[in-house]
Parts: structure tokens; sequence; C-alpha cells
């Protein structure tokens, strides 16, 4: 492998491209997104996603894993780049940034090809606006087996930055897919197994419900909860017990909650 392109300057295109992922509408246009740290790199090259370009840092420690996805990368047609700490900063807006950063291509399955019975449980979200909590969910998808995540409507972005530190990885595990709400209701109507969604108003326990595998999760959007139509679409409405002074709890929570319940009820 050549020595590998070493950039200096603040005011390079190749930072200031990369840098530009943290706009949505650069993501979109470029089909491309931001990983930070040697750990997601890992993570992305064992589900086989090399990136399309490695940025590493001067002051990168030597070690098996960063070698590994020097050499894949190059493999696979990406390039690697070597960049000094202040870019890194620039390019993370972090003081203490992660040496090692990758630029990868972003992946959506379509929603006619998903498998229902590839697995027990399917997660999905309308209207999601947190990437916190859509990150959170894609990393408790990929925990509890899940078969895939599917954005209904105005999500906010998979590929955000914050979304995709919040997957801690599990963005190149798990199947994402987007569709809109009249798509969703329409291709709904093939699902072979229950279809749940959760709301403050239902009278049914999440614990007293049956599912029958595949079970296909509904959650609605952080504030509002899911809107009438999709609700109407359930099989079934639960509700999580609210025990305490809070009157709901944290979607990321809620879901988890819900991912389990199905998928480990006997």
């Amino acid at each position: 492998m050549n020595d590998p392109r070493l950039i200096t300057s603040l005011t390079n295109d190749t930072v200031k491209a990369v840098r530009a992922l943290h706009m949505r509408k650069e993501r979109e246009a470029t089909g491309r997104f931001l990983a930070e740290g040697l750990k997601f790199i890992g993570e992305a090259l064992d589900q086989g996603r090399a990136p399309k370009m490695l940025l590493v840092g001067l002051d990168a420690r030597a070690h098996p894993l960063l070698e590994r996805a020097k050499a894949e990368t190059v493999r696979a047609g990406g390039e690697v780049v070597t960049v000094t700490h202040p870019i890194l900063e620039k390019i993370s807006r972090k003081e203490n940034p992660q040496t090692v950063l990758g630029v990868f291509e972003q992946a959506y399955a379509p929603l006619e090809n998903l498998k229902p019975g590839a697995a027990p449980c399917w997660i999905a979200l309308e209207r999601v606006r947190d990437p916190g909590n859509l990150g959170t969910i894609i990393r408790t998808a990929d925990s509890a087996g899940c078969g895939g995540v599917i954005l209904i409507d105005d999500c906010v972005d998979p590929f955000s930055v914050e979304a995709v530190r919040a997957t801690m990885g599990s963005v190149f595990a798990v199947s994402i897919t987007r569709t809109t709400s009249e798509g969703f209701l329409e291709w709904r109507k093939g699902w072979p197994g229950s279809v749940v969604g959760t709301r403050l108003d239902a009278s049914t326990g999440y614990r007293n419900a049956t599912y029958a595998p595949p079970t296909l999760i509904l959650m609605g959007n952080e504030q509002a909860g899911l809107t009438d139509p999709l609700a109407a679409t359930c099989d079934i409405n639960v509700k999580i017990p609210m025990r305490g002074r809070a009157d709901s709890l944290n979607l990321a929570v809620a879901t988890g909650i819900m991912a389990y319940a199905v998928t480990e009820k006997p």
C-alpha cells in the first residue's frame, strides 16, 4: 500500500467536504455519512462495509484493527488520508476528537424487499425527531434481534453524526428503511403477524397482550405519539403503566421495553 496522503491545511477541500457531512443536505446530496472512532470502523468492517475514506490522525496509536481498516479501505477502492489533530477537531467539532474517522456510503433497504419472517420483531417509527432517540432505538433493535427499523414520514436523519454516535456501531448491522405513511399503510396490509402500537389511552397493558410473530412494533413521535391513522392500523394498542409521577417514558426506553417484551414473551 502506498503511503497515505497527508493533509495539514484546515482549508483543504477534502476537509471541507468531510466536515460538511454534519449537514443533512450534504449527506443527502452525496449519499455519505461520517462515523467516528476505531470501534465504529471495526463494526462496519465486520458487516462488510469498508469506508470510502479513512482519516487517520498523526497521533493515532498503532493497532491491528487500524491496519485492517487501512487495508480494507484500499482494497475496496477507498482512500486513506493522514490528518493533523486540528483537522480532526474541525471535522468532529469536538475538542477531544477520535483519532480515526470514516466516511461511509448510506444504505437504505427498500420497503418491498423486507422479509418479515426473517426476525421475530421489527420496529416502525413515525416522525421521530430526536437523533439520540433514533440512534438508541437502532442500537436496541440490534441488541434485541429485531429485523430492522422502518422510518415513516419526516423522521430525523439516521445518518446524522448524533444519531450514528448513539447507535454505537449498530447503524452498520441494522436494516433501515424509509417510507411515507401512505406507503406504510399499503405495505402493512401484507404483514403476516401482529402489528402493535403504544398509546397512553390504550386499555391493554403490554404484558397482557398476545403477540403473533413476526411482530411489528409501531411507535409514534416523542411529543404527539402515534397519529390516529397509524394507531388504527394496529391489531392492538397497548400501554406501559406509569407507576410514579412521570406521565410518560422516553421514546427509546419505551421502544426497548416493547422490543424485549415481544421477543421474550413465551
